[in-house]
């Protein structure tokens, strides 16, 4: 049976422990070669270990798979570089980029410092946009080359940042904002063949294992049998289609994703409006804001949904 990325080169950021590890085999399963990114950090940014990254290349290797470990840091500029460079030296190019990287501190605002913050946007935000950054300036390379690579980024936001769980507001604008760069992006390589999606998984992981009912008030779904909704392993078949050749319609989406669901989140858009020539007098604004309010469509809950009355 033909496998659908065969020789597709993947770099995979965060692939040593849980999500980034099942994309990581499972790209491998599908005849992929894969740069097994990871620092090995703790849940809060803390630490380097290499293990981590060294065990999935082993795994690999073990069924048969091509991968080699790469323990830079997402989040330093010229780290990011060098992701990209192992693609590019071990397996002589870059045909997808998953970005999964990430950390968690989670605070309400009125306890978070300073660094509870940069650390958190360091890592998720600037870690995407900088490894980013080097694949697209590479696949732009190609192209003007002749050699236009079917190339696909893979960006990770969250549900946190879409619908605005309390306690999470560092975590949250870092994901909003990678949503945000993943249109913006899918708009500007889309002239290089790159397609630019971006998926906020819901799963059992290092980070998430203490959020349920706990931080984000969301409760976690009960197995069935012998299938469990949050286990990681299902998220990868819609990473690894999405990046292989067959996805080459789709840019621009952020799809979530748990269990056997898959849902496309729908962006911010113009609601109800009101105009006038001229400026807005105050007492004018009495009226024409809480109209405008009661128009608009509510927020949606945390689960994403918008309740009808």
């Amino acid at each position: 049976m033909e496998r659908n990325c065969e020789n597709r080169i993947v770099v995979i950021t965060g692939a040593g422990r849980g999500l980034g590890r099942e994309y990581a085999l499972a790209f491998a399963k599908q005849g992929a070669k894969v740069v097994v990114n990871d620092l090995g950090s703790n849940p809060d940014g803390g630490g380097v270990d290499s293990t981590p990254a060294q065990q999935v290349v082993d795994e690999i290797i073990g069924f048969g798979g091509t991968a080699v470990a790469n323990g830079d840091d997402v989040s330093d500029w010229q780290g990011a570089k060098r992701i990209i460079d192992c693609a590019r030296e071990n397996f002589g190019g870059l045909d997808v980029l998953v970005n999964n990287a990430g950390i968690l501190r989670d605070r309400m605002l009125v306890s978070m410092t300073e660094e509870d913050w940069d650390s958190v946007i360091r890592v998720h935000l600037k870690g995407t946009a900088a490894c980013a950054h080097h694949a697209a300036a590479y696949w732009r390379e190609e192209s003007k080359s002749g050699r236009a690579r079917t190339a696909r980024l893979i960006n990770t936001g969250s549900s946190a940042g879409l619908y605005c769980h309390p306690g999470q507001s560092n975590y949250g604008s870092a994901k909003a904002a990678i949503t945000a760069l993943t249109v913006i992006a899918s708009r500007e390589l889309e002239r290089y063949g790159v397609t630019v999606n971006a998926i906020y998984p819901t799963a059992w992981s290092r980070l998430t294992q203490d959020v349920f009912g706990k931080v984000a008030g969301i409760e976690a779904p009960k197995p069935i049998g012998d299938f469990d909704p949050l286990d990681a392993a299902n998220v990868a078949p819609v990473v690894v289609w999405l990046g292989s050749e067959r996805s080459s319609s789709i840019t621009g989406r952020v799809f979530g994703l748990r269990g056997g669901r898959i849902t496309v989140a729908e962006g911010w858009r113009v609601g109800p409006r009101v105009e006038k020539e001229g400026r807005w007098t105050l007492d004018e604004l009495d009226s024409v804001l809480p109209d405008l309010h009661k128009r608009a469509s509510p927020n949606a809950d945390r689960n994403g949904d918008i309740a009808t009355a």
